[in-house]
């Protein structure tokens, strides 16, 4: 069991399920907000995306992000900025796969247009995150013809970037291969220590929720790692405890899931308030953003 846990908390996802919320932050002032309304509820670190203002719909632009980081940064609070990296790898298929043409909503692009807002943040030195995201592998999305593409050479590439940038990042795992991968990556230097995991579960059609396999994943991760575990949907708080209870950190958040309760919409707070109920009624302590930046050599 993790004694002092880091919870994430994750804004505000790639998706339109946003339109399903209405306490979901859109607009750079909004997502900002909630960063900070969650850090206040005990978030060390706050993931983001950030979406058009407009539209509601997830957007790669620059200026997005920097107006949320400056926000955060400029509040009360100082949680670790934690950036999406993985927009723009979303294939759509026809049923003839590609003989009409590539299907509506494909936005595949290179690694490095994938992380241009990342990169160009640290080229103005002034709104820098301290840790960007990688999404370590590809995924089937739903039950059409939706595939997240994220292959060896585009991980590669953007560890190289990173590497130069000096961003810590963060590798999310969708599946059992997408581990085996990092700890190559690892082998190979491309990845420092302390190694940053973020296993994902619940997704179809990636890891299911099953603390057997990932116990099993836990084992093979590096020494002295820093790992956190999440699902979706209402396995969210079951999760919380059971991340913990295999000595891990949380991730809760708008991104994985809508409701506080059965028909609730929750808020980004309201959520990390819960899980961090679950976290010391457990007989753990949450700990800080000070923490988290000691802990991951920020």
């Amino acid at each position: 069991m993790n004694k002092d846990v880091v919870i994430t908390c994750a804004i505000t996802g790639d998706d339109r399920k946003v339109k399903n919320n209405p306490k979901c932050p859109v607009t750079p002032e909004e997502i900002a907000n909630s960063a900070i309304e969650a850090a206040r509820a005990g978030a060390a670190i706050v993931h983001i995306h950030v979406r058009d203002p407009e539209t509601g719909d997830f957007s790669p632009e620059t200026k997005y992000y920097r107006e949320v980081v400056k926000r955060i940064r400029e509040s009360d609070v100082n949680p670790v900025i934690n950036l999406t990296a993985g927009m723009g790898g979303y294939m759509c298929l026809n049923d003839d796969g590609i003989e009409s043409g590539l299907g509506e909503g494909t936005d595949f692009v290179s690694q490095r247009t994938r992380m241009k807002h990342i990169i160009e943040l640290y080229e103005e030195g002034v709104y820098a995150p301290e840790i960007a995201t990688l999404d370590c592998g590809s995924l089937n999305f739903g039950n059409e013809n939706r595939t997240y593409i994220s292959p060896p050479g585009y991980l590669r590439q953007g560890l190289e970037i990173a590497r130069d940038l000096g961003v810590r990042i963060e590798l999310e795992m969708f599946d059992t291969g997408n581990l085996w991968h990092c700890l190559e990556m690892h082998r190979e230097g491309l990845i420092k220590d302390p190694m940053m995991s973020q296993i994902c579960t619940n997704i179809p059609w990636g890891m299911p929720m099953n603390m057997a396999l990932q116990s099993s994943l836990i084992s093979m991760l590096p020494q002295n790692s820093f790992w956190s575990m999440f699902a979706i949907g209402r396995m969210q708080m079951p999760m919380v405890a059971g991340a913990v209870l295999l000595g891990g950190n949380v991730r809760v958040g708008l991104e994985d899931n809508l409701y506080l309760s059965r028909g609730v919409y929750a808020t980004n707070a309201e959520l990390v308030e819960k899980a961090r109920s679950i976290i010391e009624n457990m007989g753990a302590t949450v700990r800080g953003a000070d923490y988290a930046r000691e802990r991951l050599a920020l």
